[in-house]
């Protein structure tokens, strides 16, 4: 062992309320509202709500699975550090090569969704302005998110929460609007089978929008690597993992009635993410210039979410880079900020060319279908493995505190829920609700396979060549003082040497 050491990320840096939102803004309420859940409706018509309320309840089953890893290996590692201890480190190992790769392909994809948003709101207001003229907001966009990435987690987190906080309330209280003026509207019969969409007729139905709102969930995890920066860590991502599931969820659910039943349950079926029959839609056409904060909301959720999710990958690869099994210079961190800024400037590097390059050579929309398949493809799959990595976990090292409900039933029913989601998702047609993905979206399975293959390839060199690297994919850096704070959070049981502070040992 030498005694070569790498200075850490800032210790205690955020709390609660930070770290809540960072999971929050990972999972884009705002944009998931309007954009994403509504594919659903194509399925489960004025059902939808039923379907979000399931995808909840399945959601919950896996961030029950995170948070309870969170709470026992506070790392920045996050996901690639509970797969190495629950599973093998080799298994870790791919997960973090896979969960930094589509981590660092989010901030394009939100970035794309700015450009062409912003660019065709401002088109339709004014029509002088050209709708294919996007790239400038997409390129602010970028600007904005790595200023913060470099000024450190508290002022990146902080940044987060404020825009948080306003996606959420425009929504919430656009929703509550929408109640009160479907007045005698309001039936809790959407939340039954009787108004799924023609062809899909009752638990079909519910069961195919399910599928697609489950996809509205992934980020709630965003929280876990920002442990190694975060005060109380056991204590404070385990709240914030299941709060974040929980609380927009719920969110979800509310919002999907609010527009159901204002809209008319039996004509959701038509409902989307652009037209008159859209959140942006509605406002416009009943409350006059809401649709402004409306259509800010969703901007300000792109933002939000790409901030969040450049935050997990510059951290996860910090801690890989930290054990060498990336490039060192990925575990440089800055001298005062001790934000991670060569994986800040990489995340801006990747995010430029990816919009820039797919953006112009296909086009927004089409570049941001194809990566958000390879994202959302990849993020499943490895939400399938932290289930495994659960029950493996308390198995294997802690089975003093296996509790079989906690750890082993939602493990499983978690693995249940996410395996359609992944079928979809990947446009294999198992389902008869499920389309064969087209090119070049389709392109996104060829990109996964060949990302993971090298990613096989390195971890078979390095497993010839410094085995003990891919060991310490298991290990908890985030040194630990003080006793556990209950009976179900003691102290992970690596030895003293292997949870050094920051220590890196070749």
């Amino acid at each position: 062992m030498s005694g070569e050491t790498v200075p850490g990320l800032r210790r205690e840096a955020v709390g609660l309320r930070e770290v809540l939102f960072q999971s929050i803004t990972a999972m884009a309420p705002a944009a998931a509202v309007a954009a994403s859940i509504p594919s659903g409706a194509a399925f489960a018509g004025g059902s939808l709500p039923l379907s979000v309320l399931i995808a909840l309840v399945a959601c919950l089953f896996t961030a029950s699975c995170v948070a309870e890893l969170a709470r026992q290996l506070p790392t920045a590692g996050s996901v690639a550090t509970y797969a190495a201890q629950g599973l093998h480190p080799a298994v870790g190992f791919l997960v973090g090569w896979g969960y930094v790769f589509v981590e660092a392909l989010v901030p394009p994809l939100l970035l794309l969704q700015l450009g062409f948003t912003t660019a065709g709101t401002l088109h339709q207001e004014w029509s002088s302005y050209p709708d294919d003229l996007w790239w400038p907001w997409s390129l602010a966009g970028a600007a904005i998110i790595a200023v913060a990435g470099y000024f450190g987690v508290r002022a990146s987190a902080r940044f987060g929460t404020v825009l948080g906080v306003f996606e959420v309330l425009v929504f919430l209280v656009f929703a509550i609007w929408l109640i009160v003026k479907a007045g005698g509207d309001n039936t809790l019969s959407v939340f039954g089978t009787s108004h799924t969409a023609e062809g899909y007729e009752g638990v079909s139905g519910v069961f195919a929008g399910s599928v697609y709102t489950v996809l509205a969930f992934a980020g709630f995890e965003a929280a876990a690597p920002l442990a190694e920066e975060t005060k109380d860590p056991r204590r404070t991502m385990h709240r914030a993992v299941l709060g974040a599931a929980l609380g927009i969820g719920l969110f979800y659910v509310l919002t999907t009635y609010a527009i159901s039943v204002y809209s008319g349950p039996e004509r959701f079926g038509d409902f989307g993410a652009s037209g008159a029959a859209s959140w942006e839609g509605v406002a416009r056409a009943s409350f006059g210039l809401f649709w402004v904060l409306v259509f800010l909301a969703v901007v300000n959720s792109t933002i939000a979410n790409a901030n969040a999710c450049a935050t997990v990958s510059t951290r996860t690869a910090f801690a890989l880079a930290r054990i060498k099994v990336f490039p060192r210079l990925f575990a440089h961190v800055h001298p005062r900020h001790r934000s991670p800024v060569a994986g800040v400037a990489a995340q801006c590097g990747v995010a430029v060319a990816a919009v820039l390059g797919l953006g112009l050579y296909y086009d927004p929309v089409t570049a941001f279908l194809l990566l958000a398949t390879v994202i959302v493809t990849v993020v499943i799959g490895v939400y399938i493995v932290v289930n495994l990595a659960c029950a493996g976990y308390f198995l294997r090292r802690r089975r003093e505190l296996l509790k079989p409900v906690r750890h082993l039933l939602f493990p499983l029913l978690g693995i249940v829920a996410f395996v359609p989601a992944l079928l979809t998702a990947a446009g294999l047609p198992v389902f008869d609700f499920v389309s064969e993905l087209t090119a070049p979206v389709s392109y996104a399975g060829p990109v996964v396979g060949v990302w993971m293959a090298a990613g096989v390839v390195v971890l078979i060199v390095l497993s010839r060549r410094h085995p003990g690297r891919i060991a310490e994919t298991a290990r908890v850096h985030l040194d630990e003082t003080s006793p556990p704070e209950s009976p179900e959070s003691p102290e992970s049981p690596e030895s003293p040497d292997l949870r050094q502070n920051g220590a890196v040992q070749p």
